[in-house]
C-alpha cells in the first residue's frame, strides 16, 4: 500500500521559462538578417544588435520628426538621419530602450548631414538589448529600401499563405481518405522535415512522425518527465529554445471550438523553427482537430458497446467462461490468462477552478483516456473501460514482472510526475484472477481496495486488496459514531488527535504491539533507554490498563489505533 499519484507538481526544477522576449511566431516577415541582403541594404553596416538579427521585420517606415517615439510600430524597420537624433546625443540610450520597449525590429540611420557619429552609449545600449543598429550608405535612398523591404515581406507573406494553403489540402486530404492521427503526424514531419508529436492536453503522446532515433532522443529531454509526458504545462504556443535542450521545438494547441484537445509539437535540433513553420503547424493542428473529433465520435460508439459488456463481466451477467473469452477476443481483448482486476478513481476535487480560456474535455474521459494510453502501449490487448465514476483495467501478470510493480508503474505513467494540471486518484487492485468467471470477485476486492486505501492513506493512494487485512473489516461498519466511541472508550486520553504529547504515546504503544511487547525490540526501534520505555509502559498501563498481561485488551488497542488510522473516522 502506498501513495503514487499525487496532484500538479509545483514548478519545474529542470525547465526555465522559454521562447524569449523575441517568440519567433508571427505574421509571416523577413528576419533583420534577411532584410539586410536586399540591394539597397548590401552596403549597410550593423554597429551594434548582432543578436537580434533574427527579429521579423513585418514593415518599413521613414521618420525624420523630432519625436519619433508615438509613431513608431512593433516589428518595424525604420529609417532615419541625425536630425532627431541631433539635440540629444545624452538621452540616445534611454531613446534605444524606448525602441527596444515598443517592438522594434531594426533602426537604420544616415549620418553626416546632422550628426556625425553616433554614441558609444547608444551602441552600448542597443549590442546589450540586441536591437540591430544599421549605418545607412549615404548613396542609398530611403525609398528604394522602402519598396525592397516591402516587397521582400509581401513576397514572403504570399509564399506563406501559397504554402500553407497546399498543405492544408494535403493535411484535409489525409483525414479525408481515412487516416488518423499518425497518418497526419507523419505527413505533416514529411512537410517539415522534422520529428512532430500529437499529445494530449496534458502532454501524453497520441502520435508521432518522423525518424525514430530523433523522436527517441527528444523524449530523454527535460521537456519530458520521466512518465515520458510532454510537459504542456511548462511549454506556451509558440517557438521556444532551452539551455539544457537542443535545437528549438514549436508548440500549437489543438483546438475545436472551445474545446482543448492536445498539442502538436515540432522538434528541430539542427535548424531554427520560423513563422512559416508554425504556419504549417496551425494548419496540421486545424485538420488533428477534425481526427480528433472523428475518432471521439467513433471512441463514443465503440467505448459504449465495449463498457456495457465489461460491466456485464463485471456483475457475473455475462455467461460462462468460453463466451466470456470468445466475446472478449472479438473486442480485441485477452482475459484467458492470468490478470489483476485495477480499478482508478479520481479523488473529489479541491482547490481553485483553472484559469480561463479552452476548456478541457470533460475530467471522466481524460483519465480514461490517460488510462487506455499507458495500458495500452504495455499490452493492447489488456482491457480497459471507463464508466462514470471510475475506470477498470484487467492487466495481465506474467513471471518477468510481479503484479504489484506492473500495476505500480501503470499508476506512475498515468500520474505523469504529478504534471499538467491533472487530478490525483486512487487505485485498487484484486489478487490474481486466474479465471474469468472470478472477474466480479476481483472487481469487488478492487473496489474495496480503493475505498480502504483512500481512507488510510488519502489522496493518491494505492492499495492492493491483500494488504488490506483488518481494515477490510472495519471499513464495512457503516456507523461511524460507534467506531468513535470504542475508540475513545478504548484509548481514553490517548484518543486526543491534537494533543502532541497522546499523540507521541500512541505511536510508543504502536510499537510496543507490533514487536509484541518486546520491549528490548522496541527501546530499539523507538531509540528510547530501556529504562525509559519500562516508565512509558508504566504510563500506558495507568491510561489504557494492563494490556501487557491482557490479550483481549490489547487486541482492542490494537483496533482502535487502525480506527484512527482511517481518515475522517478517528
Amino acid at each position: 500500500m502506498g501513495k503514487l499519484a499525487n496532484d500538479r507538481a509545483p514548478g519545474s526544477p529542470e525547465l526555465p521559462a522559454g521562447g524569449g522576449k523575441w517568440p519567433t511566431r508571427a505574421v509571416p516577415g523577413l528576419t533583420v538578417r534577411k532584410a539586410m541582403e536586399i540591394p539597397a541594404l548590401t552596403g549597410a553596416r550593423l554597429l551594434a544588435g548582432e543578436n537580434g538579427l533574427d527579429r521579423v521585420v513585418q514593415r518599413a517606415n521613414i521618420m525624420e520628426v523630432p519625436d519619433i517615439l508615438p509613431w513608431v510600430k512593433p516589428n518595424e524597420l525604420l529609417l532615419t538621419t541625425g536630425y532627431p537624433l541631433r539635440n540629444t546625443p545624452q538621452g540616445l540610450p534611454g531613446l534605444v530602450a524606448e525602441l527596444d520597449a515598443r517592438g522594434l525590429a531594426a533602426l537604420g540611420v544616415k549620418l553626416h548631414r546632422y550628426l556625425d557619429a553616433l554614441p558609444d552609449e547608444m551602441i552600448d545600449e542597443a549590442d546589450r538589448l540586441g536591437l540591430p543598429l544599421l549605418l545607412l550608405p549615404d548613396a542609398v535612398g530611403f525609398d528604394d529600401i522602402l519598396n525592397q523591404v516591402l516587397t521582400g515581406v509581401l513576397n514572403k507573406q504570399a509564399a506563406a499563405l501559397e504554402r500553407s494553403w497546399e498543405v492544408h489540402h494535403a493535411l484535409l486530404s489525409v483525414v479525408l481518405d481515412g487516416g488518423g492521427l499518425t497518418e497526419l503526424v507523419t505527413k505533416t514531419s514529411a512537410v517539415l522535415g522534422v520529428p512532430i508529436m500529437v499529445t494530449t492536453a496534458d502532454g501524453r503522446i497520441l502520435a508521432e512522425g518522423g525518424n525514430v532515433d530523433d523522436l527517441a532522443s527528444w523524449r530523454h529531454t527535460p521537456c519530458f518527465d520521466t512518465s515520458g509526458r510532454f510537459r504542456t504545462e511548462y511549454e506556451p504556443g509558440g517557438v521556444h529554445s532551452h539551455v539544457d535542450v537542443p535545437g528549438r521545438h514549436a508548440v500549437v494547441s489543438i483546438v475545436a471550438g472551445r474545446v482543448d484537445h492536445g498539442r502538436i509539437v515540432a522538434f528541430a535540433r539542427h535548424r531554427a523553427l520560423d513563422d512559416a513553420d508554425v504556419n504549417v503547424l496551425e494548419r496540421a493542428a486545424t485538420v488533428a482537430a477534425l481526427a480528433v473529433n472523428k475518432q471521439l465520435a467513433v471512441t463514443a460508439v465503440e467505448s459504449k458497446y465495449r463498457g456495457d459488456f465489461l460491466r456485464d463481466v463485471l456483475v457475473g451477467r455475462a455467461g460462462d467462461r468460453d463466451r466470456i473469452v470468445a466475446h472478449c477476443e472479438s473486442l480485441g481483448w485477452d482475459v484467458g490468462r492470468d490478470l489483476v482486476v485495477v480499478v482508478a478513481e479520481l479523488d473529489p476535487e479541491s482547490g481553485p477552478a483553472g484559469p480561463p480560456g479552452p476548456q478541457l474535455r470533460p475530467v471522466q474521459e481524460r483519465f480514461t483516456v490517460a488510462w487506455q494510453t499507458v495500458v495500452g502501449r504495455r499490452d493492447p490487448r489488456a482491457a480497459v473501460v471507463g464508466f462514470a465514476q471510475e475506470v477498470v483495467a484487467l492487466l495481465p501478470v506474467g513471471s518477468r514482472l510481479d503484479p504489484e510493480s506492473a500495476v505500480r508503474e501503470a499508476v506512475r505513467q498515468v500520474a505523469g510526475d504529478g504534471g499538467g494540471g491533472r487530478r490525483s486518484f486512487s487505485t485498487g487492485v484484486s489478487r490474481v484472477v486466474d479465471d474469468p468467471a472470478r472477474l466480479p470477485v476481483g472487481y469487488e476486492q478492487a473496489r474495496r481496495a480503493v475505498d480502504v486505501g483512500r481512507q488510510m492513506n488519502g489522496r493518491g493512494s494505492l492499495a492492493h486488496f491483500d494488504s488490506l487485512g483488518s481494515f477490510r473489516l472495519l471499513s464495512q461498519i457503516e456507523d461511524r459514531e460507534e467506531l468513535r466511541g470504542f475508540v475513545r472508550e478504548t484509548l481514553h486520553g490517548l484518543a486526543a488527535e491534537d494533543d502532541p504529547e497522546m499523540e507521541d504515546l500512541r505511536h510508543t504503544l504502536k510499537v510496543l504491539l507490533d514487536t509484541n511487547l518486546n520491549v528490548a525490540e522496541a527501546a530499539r526501534q523507538l531509540h528510547f533507554h530501556y529504562n525509559t520505555l519500562r516508565y512509558r509502559i508504566s504510563k500506558l498501563e495507568r491510561i489504557l490498563g494492563p494490556f501487557t498481561t491482557d490479550p483481549e485488551l490489547r487486541l482492542d488497542l490494537a483496533l482502535a489505533l487502525k480506527v484512527l488510522q482511517m481518515r475522517g473516522i478517528g
